[in-house]
């Protein structure tokens, strides 16, 4: 009996780009997920993302009727959308792993409030960045060589840099590739990020929660692990790697994901 495997992708970088992490959990797990959440002219991004979590809840709907249990995971935004998606899904879902999705809550939180209102959330997300990034290339291999010339993705394994190249970009209709996940959208999911509305959902889950984090993360060093930990008592563990280790290390982050829901699977 195959459980069910709902992943959900991070900011920026749709499903795709996961391919090896989650073919790596086969056959124990099915994995599923939204391709690229924010893009449905009908789902919009706006704050608190209801839209967002409206487009996951129903996705989790729409499932083929399976005997085993459902999972979700998700990394970074997929995190935060699987803990506010999961009320919702009470009786569907039976537990969620957090990768790199630590809870922002008490302090943290209302610094992100406030950068929020201020406009100050620049200093400390890549909003900037977000907006400057280059969205168009020759082909895919002129993505790939564009990428792996930065020093943040040449820490990628080979293998989710070329997905990323390759399936994460798409034909433009003029003979050139650009980004499949619009930057755009991206900055609006940055701007609207839900931090007390996700503390609270956290706080009141009926499921058990585990969390992965990267032991480079500058994104867990600045939040804190306090709120997390609380929650998820003994289901905390470590991967190497920055914020983005899924791409790191894919293999490794399944292992990890397999053994967090094998002990959740024991509760």
């Amino acid at each position: 009996m195959t459980d069910r495997l709902v992943f959900s992708h991070a900011n920026g970088f749709p499903l795709p780009v996961y391919r090896r992490l989650l073919d790596a959990l086969r056959p124990a797990f099915d994995p599923v997920g939204v391709l690229r959440f924010g893009h449905d002219p009908s789902r919009p991004v706006t704050p608190d993302w209801p839209y967002l979590v409206d487009e996951l809840v129903e996705f989790v709907h729409a499932q083929p009727t399976h005997a085993g249990r459902t999972w979700l995971v998700g990394h970074s935004l997929g995190g935060y959308l699987s803990v506010l998606a999961a009320d919702r899904l009470n009786g569907k879902v039976d537990g969620i792993v957090l990768l790199d999705s630590p809870i922002i809550s008490g302090l943290s939180g209302a610094v992100v409030r406030f950068g929020h209102a201020t406009g100050l959330d620049r200093l400390v997300m890549p909003l900037q960045q977000t907006l400057q990034r280059r969205q168009h290339w020759p082909d895919t291999d002129a993505a790939h060589a564009h990428y792996h010339a930065k020093r943040a993705f040449r820490r990628w394994h080979p293998d989710v840099l070329r997905d990323y190249a390759e399936h994460c970009t798409m034909p433009d209709g003029r003979g050139q590739r650009t980004l499949l996940f619009d930057r755009g959208v991206e900055y609006r999911i940055y701007r609207s990020l839900p931090t007390r509305r996700t503390a609270e959902a956290a706080r009141a889950l009926r499921v058990p929660l585990a969390f992965v984090g990267g032991r480079r993360s500058r994104e867990l060093r600045h939040i804190g692990h306090a709120a997390t930990r609380a929650l998820v008592g003994p289901r905390w563990y470590w991967q190497g790697g920055s914020h983005l280790f899924p791409m790191e290390a894919p293999d490794e982050t399944a292992a990890l994901v397999r053994r967090a829901i094998e002990d959740m699977a024991q509760l």
